[in-house]
């Protein structure tokens, strides 16, 4: 599993691990690490010696850090020239090392930086985790001087300009090909929109690990971590202990996403779909298994959990489907329409578990927020809707995040997302892959993470770098599930 930590813990673990340590030796273990990360790149794109790379250093330890492992270039015969962001305030003993490896320094001027033949590698040590607000403009017009030149960029510990803690962009910022973090992730690095400027990422181990506490503010499943929560069939098992799941969905103009939902819950893992609405001859039509019923949900015979708003459409039936579905006494899962129609207060005073699966603009308007304001914080977002609504809260998007109502529960960051899954009718796949989840004996936060994770594997699957549609995705789970457990 990754796991990140917000910056004051990583700054107060970094102060304990140092007191045990020699003065200087934690900045060399970054500086080692982020150097051979460095050469890798270089390698790939030609060698290391020979290479031009250039360092942008602020005046932090990050710039420290870059100026140490530049120095370590240098002496593998890289030509290394330091371009300083902050002239006199740049790491003492970094600067000397490099000087003393034969590398250059000079004082950062986006007129004559870029100048100079070709450009192999650029070195981000502007900001690091320090850094809030975006990049001053005298940086930024550097930065995008050397952008020109067709460098490769690697940043050191995460892009500068991004904020570190949440994953916001208040500004100009670097655009990297790579990022070298040390010691733990950042959940900037792991949170759109800033996860999408840090490129690839790589953990150095400073030894940080010990220091650091149990539980992280962000954590992002692997596929270890997802195999051990599916749910497998014993020996013992029959439809009904495997779990039911009830849809509550479509309706006389979206017929498809009573479909759409019943096929990602048939692949879910629960023993039996029930479906309640009027899309019943469709699912049927494509789907022969599933137990079908008229409604209302509370006649439509017993179920772990609920999955009700896919389509529902905002009539008095579906109004009144929702309000009966969210007083049941087993799991829901409210989606599309169902997030619309909700009672808040009703949600809040539920007993069992409320999972609630808004992508940024259903999010905006159950917060009373601009749909950009969420887009830009989806952190602090998916945190106040949990909250709010003292729910499981699944933020669909660029990068997916699941919360919980307890605070000192971190935040799940989904990994396998893709931008093909933009495509009408997938998040009613998600929502009936979840809920089958749900329905055979996932918690809440990890039917919402599994969900999510096997959702993006199977668009994976169903794209290959192609156009998809939701019914492919949603055929494509069992390849998924069959990726995880292998």
């Amino acid at each position: 599993m990754r796991t990140a930590y917000s910056v004051q813990t990583v700054r107060s673990a970094e102060r304990a691990l140092m007191a045990k340590l020699p003065e200087g030796a934690l900045m060399q273990r970054a500086a080692a690490g982020l150097a051979a990360a460095c050469a890798d790149v270089l390698r790939r794109r030609g060698r290391v010696y020979g290479a031009r790379v250039v360092l942008l250093v602020g005046s932090g330890d990050n710039g420290g850090d870059a100026l140490y492992a530049g120095a370590r270039l240098a002496r593998r015969g890289a030509g290394v020239r330091a371009v300083l962001t902050s002239p006199g305030r740049a790491h003492e003993g970094g600067l000397a090392a490099l000087l003393a490896a034969g590398g250059r320094v000079e004082e950062g001027d986006a007129s004559t930086s870029a100048q100079g033949g070709h450009i192999d590698l650029v070195v981000d040590g502007i900001t690091g985790i320090g850094g809030h607000g975006g990049l001053r403009a005298e940086a930024a017009q550097l930065v995008r001087a050397l952008e020109a030149s067709g460098a490769a960029f690697v940043a050191v510990d995460l892009p500068s300009g991004v904020e570190a803690d949440t994953g916001e962009v208040l500004g100009d910022a670097v655009r990297a090909d790579a990022t070298v973090t040390f010691g733990t992730y950042k959940p900037g690095l792991l949170i759109d929109p800033a996860a999408d400027l840090a490129g690839a990422l790589r953990l150095v181990d400073i030894g940080l690990g010990p220091e650091l506490p149990d539980v992280p503010d962000l954590e992002a499943l692997q596929y270890a971590d997802v195999a051990a929560l599916l749910p497998v069939p014993g020996s013992e098992s029959d439809k009904y202990r495997r779990g039911v799941v009830g849809i509550v969905a479509g309706s006389a103009r979206y017929p498809g996403a009573a479909v759409l939902a019943v096929s990602g819950a048939l692949r879910g893992g629960a023993g039996a779909v029930r479906y309640v609405g009027p899309g019943a001859h469709a699912v049927i039509a494509r789907h022969p298994e599933t137990l079908v019923h008229a409604g209302p949900p509370s006649k439509a015979g017993r179920v772990q959990a609920w999955v009700v708003g896919p389509g529902l459409g905002d009539g008095t039936e579906a109004v009144e489907a929702v309000r009966g579905v969210l007083a049941a006494d087993v799991p829901v899962l409210v989606d599309a329409d169902g997030l619309r129609l909700l009672d808040a207060t009703a949600v809040r005073s539920r007993t069992a578990p409320t999972v609630l699966t808004p992508h940024a603009g259903e999010a905006a308007a159950l917060l009373g927020v601009p749909r950009e304001e969420v887009e830009a914080g989806r952190l602090a977002a998916v945190r106040e809707l949990a909250a709010r609504y003292r729910a499981t809260v699944l933020l669909k998007g660029s990068t997916t995040l699941v919360a919980t109502e307890t605070g000192h529960t971190p935040v799940r960051v989904n990994p396998t997302g893709t931008s093909w899954l933009a495509t009408a009718g997938s998040g009613d796949v998600l929502s009936g892959l979840t809920g089958s989840l749900l329905a055979a004996g996932l918690a809440p936060r990890d039917a919402a993470s599994v969900g999510a994770y096997l959702h993006g594997l199977a668009a994976r699957h169903a794209s290959n770098s192609a156009p998809v549609a939701a019914q492919d995705v949603a055929e494509a789970i069992p390849a998924a599930w069959r990726d995880v457990r292998a």
